[in-house]
């Protein structure tokens, strides 16, 4: 019987066969919940900012639900290996996902792909938002976002930005700015920011756009010069830092996110459990500090509104992955 019916339903009647063969009322179940530890779900190594600010927010969701959160690392494929396995998991609460930026971007960036990003998942929170930052050698000579914008018109390819690798928010950034003020850039990719580093410290990277909290305290030591953040509004990490958009771009916008999310069909009240969870911890001025101190802005949303978050940015990554030709498979 259950071959017969759609792939997204099957974690769904799975759980209510369950709940009928144990002869435990559904809502009885639902009030339970979390009767057992549940499994957190992170798409990256340990000591990232994923992990480092899943594993926060595993503790402290963990106290308020009275429950273990037990934290599981599980790699591959920029993350796409989590983020199948918890589509493919039970729809019952125990099995959630601190997801990023990736998961709205990935399906259209890998043909391996295996997900999509809105039908194949339960949007729980977003817990918080960091910008990358458009940073040049200290040694530029640009020192606005104008005079970058003005000198990459009038010779195009000439200067070279630099990526942590196709696909990544660094290179997608760069995108994006190229698509919004038509300059064109020779995108350079690296293994990750680090390796990018020595080249754009001596100039021969033009331009980056890595992510902030990794690079405040280059920034501050004057090892290199920022000309704005990504994101729409100036980030409390480093405030006195304009936003591309102020400064010539309008409507640039692009962030680093990570939030919750767990597979379709999750019951509303668990939802909401677990979102009230999320939301009282990020009140806690204890957590809030410990995530400040990762240089990232608390946002703390509801359901819906991270569910609208990931329409947009799937909406949006769409098309411009599509537009600028990039693919990898």
């Amino acid at each position: 019987m259950l071959s017969t019916l759609p792939r997204l339903l099957r974690p769904l009647a799975i759980l209510m066969l369950t709940v009928l063969c144990t002869g435990l009322p559904l809502r009885g179940a639902l009030a339970a919940y979390p009767d057992k530890p549940i499994k957190m779900v992170v798409g990256f190594t340990a000591g990232g900012t994923a992990d480092t600010v899943g594993r926060i927010m595993a503790q402290a969701m963990g106290e308020r639900l009275h429950q273990t959160i037990v934290v599981e690392n599980r790699t591959g494929a920029n993350g796409n290996l989590a983020t199948e396995s918890v589509a493919r998991s039970l729809p019952d609460g125990y099995t959630i996902f601190f997801t990023s930026i990736g998961h709205a971007v990935n399906p259209y960036l890998y043909q391996s792909a295996k997900y999509d990003p809105v039908r194949d998942f339960t949007p729980i929170g977003q817990v918080l938002s960091a910008p990358n930052v458009l940073v040049v050698p200290p040694n530029s000579p640009f020192k606005t976002i104008a005079e970058l914008i003005a000198y990459a018109r009038a010779h195009p390819g000439k200067l070279n930005v630099g990526s942590s690798g196709f696909g990544s928010s660094v290179h997608l950034s760069a995108e994006l700015f190229m698509q919004d003020t038509g300059v064109k850039f020779t995108h350079i990719p690296y293994k990750g920011t680090s390796a990018a580093l020595p080249d754009l410290l001596s100039g021969a990277v033009s331009l980056m756009f890595p992510n902030l909290p990794s690079l405040i305290p280059m920034i501050e030591a004057g090892k290199l010069r920022a000309l704005g953040v990504t994101t729409a509004k100036r980030s409390a990490a480093a405030p006195n830092i304009p936003t591309i958009a102020e400064s010539g771009v309008p409507g640039y916008d692009m962030s680093t996110w990570y939030g919750f999310v767990g597979p379709a069909g999750m019951d509303s009240e668990i939802v909401q459990k677990l979102n009230l969870a999320m939301q009282q911890s990020l009140a806690d001025p204890v957590i809030r500090k410990k995530l400040n101190d990762q240089g990232v802005d608390i946002v703390s949303s509801t359901p819906q509104a991270f569910g609208n978050m990931i329409q947009a940015e799937s909406d949006k990554w769409k098309k411009l992955i599509k537009d600028a030709n990039i693919q990898i498979q």
